[in-house]
């Protein structure tokens, strides 16, 4: 029996809201849960309301051998646990942060701007 960390998805439609459950990994998204972890509301206003883990009960899933689901994982690294080597250090924020420089010799060769290529992918006429 494989154990997951993930969410179970309430609340109304346009309006989400969830819960941070452990569950056998068979089970469906809203079924059966072991126990109840705290919740996630994407669009609470305050940090306070937006989110509340019990750290010390995900520790001890963790450690007894639970997987974590990848939006769960990014909530862990949110709240300071995530895991070093995770999928989040793969790509640093730095990089994908930085501009990308537009080739503008292309553009004065052929008298069409650089947007008007990458936009639709040919250029106009």
């Amino acid at each position: 029996m494989v154990v997951r960390i993930r969410l179970a998805r309430l609340g109304c439609r346009n309006n989400p809201f969830y819960r941070v459950i452990v569950t056998d990994s068979r089970t469906t998204r809203d079924g059966k849960n072991i126990e109840v972890l705290g919740f996630y509301n994407p669009i609470g206003k305050d940090d306070e309301k937006k989110m509340r883990l019990k750290l010390e009960r995900i520790k001890y899933w963790l450690s007894v051998g639970a997987q974590p689901s990848e939006p769960v994982e990014r909530l862990l690294g949110r709240a300071g646990m995530g895991r070093q080597g995770g999928q989040l250090d793969k790509f640093p924020i730095d990089a994908l942060n930085e501009e990308k420089p537009t080739n503008t010799e292309n553009s004065e060769n052929n008298g069409t701007s650089p947007e008007a290529i990458f936009s639709i992918g040919l250029p106009v006429a």
